[in-house]
């Protein structure tokens, strides 16, 4: 794909995201919840539980799980009138057994000349594609199309759609023993022979004789692009049945370039989800709001914001500030990490301030380690988790 039918197909896809696709009234607060498939046999339970969560005033669901295990969970949110949105892990691919057989040429590689696949930075099995090898995008594009076609989706939702982590919030540092005051070789990517023969067919340079990459414009543009051109292949997936498109993204548009080469208040998508899990960052609860006004103010109303919140560290009282935070800074609603922390004082909590808007905040707290919850201490296992 060259530069102008890239321009092409974003200026036609943004037009379908401002036009087709609404993701509630004007003026609506909307709120979605996060959660990975579980009891894919129980209707009756999911139909108490979808109950439970419209009555709190829950009105989408970002579900993780296998086209089979989702139907009756898909039937039930529908029967509450939720909207299901398959969640999917797109450039992060630790579990795909056929891409790591048959093609470990398509896994990112380290300034140091690492693959991903077989050296990866942090936690073992963190393996990623390459985004800019064209067969990694069909891949992945089949992948969306085979979801969006199935009528009891409603939309996709991507995740991991990015680079690896060049530098993590500060913090996770101590969790693995790091220090990144800059961008170190062994987690910068991608310098496989894909991205370097392009790069220097656009500019004339090569990235790996660069003396400080992180200094060159040219290469950081040329990977925002990257991944920017996978988002909008994805999205034309998606959109080709009808269904939309939507992305979990890094806390703010200035954090998401740095860290992982994200642009994504460009992208051409239905909306945006930032995960604005404070803890991360050393920060406290306020620091949610601002994060939300940075991502609102760069979107300019193209599209909607959803404010990731991370419940494992959020009590009753703090969740309530958060929602109250994000709504003063004009985002669209907030989704919630995740369904399995959603417990009852919380549900409440999450219903009283959605209906009045009135959070206050008790008390502060230190920030605890990370993580609290029992899904996230299992994926800390393979990945640190700054995606949801």
């Amino acid at each position: 794909m060259d530069r102008r039918q890239f321009l092409e197909i974003l200026a036609s896809s943004f037009a379908g995201a401002r036009l087709g696709l609404a993701t509630g009234a004007p003026g609506d607060f909307r709120a979605w919840v996060w959660f990975h498939a579980s009891r894919p046999n129980d209707s009756a339970y999911w139909r108490r539980r979808f109950r439970e969560l419209r009555d709190a005033g829950i009105t989408g669901a970002l579900v993780e799980g296998s086209n089979a295990g989702t139907k009756v969970i898909a039937d039930a949110a529908h029967g509450a009138g939720i909207e299901f949105h398959r969640w999917i892990f797109t450039n992060y691919r630790f579990f795909d057994g056929y891409a790591k057989r048959e093609h470990p040429e398509w896994f990112s590689v380290s300034r140091n000349g690492d693959s991903s696949l077989t050296r990866p930075p942090y936690v073992p099995q963190y393996n990623w594609f390459c985004p800019t090898r064209e067969p990694v995008r069909q891949y992945l594009r089949g992948i969306v199309d085979g979801i969006a076609k199935r009528p009891e989706v409603d939309g996709v939702h991507l995740d991991y759609i990015r680079f690896i982590d060049v530098i993590l919030p500060r913090g996770l540092w101590s969790r693995y023993n790091i220090v990144q005051d800059r961008e170190y070789a062994q987690y910068d990517f991608c310098y496989c022979p894909v991205c370097v023969d392009k790069f220097k067919r656009q500019s004339g340079i090569d990235p790996r004789q660069l003396k400080d990459p992180s200094e060159n414009v040219a290469w950081r543009e040329f990977r925002w692009n990257a991944i920017t051109e996978m988002v909008t292949l994805l999205g034309q997936a998606a959109r080709a049945h009808n269904k939309k498109i939507t992305a979990a993204v890094f806390a703010t548009p200035t954090l998401a370039r740095q860290f992982v080469r994200q642009a994504w208040d460009t992208w051409p998508v239905d909306a945006v989800f930032p995960m604005l899990y404070h803890n991360f960052y050393a920060q406290d609860v306020e620091w949610i709001g601002r994060g939300a006004r940075e991502g609102v103010n760069a979107l300019q109303g193209r599209v909607p914001l959803y404010a990731g919140l991370f419940l494992p560290r959020l009590d009753p009282a703090e969740l309530a500030r958060a929602v109250s935070l994000t709504r003063e800074a004009g985002a669209s609603g907030v989704a919630l990490f995740s369904l399995n922390t959603l417990n009852a004082s919380r549900l409440s909590a999450f219903a009283r301030v959605i209906r009045s808007g009135d959070a206050p905040l008790s008390r502060s707290r230190s920030v605890p380690d990370w993580p609290g919850d029992a899904t996230a201490r299992a994926q800390s296992t393979t990945a640190p988790a700054m995606s949801v």
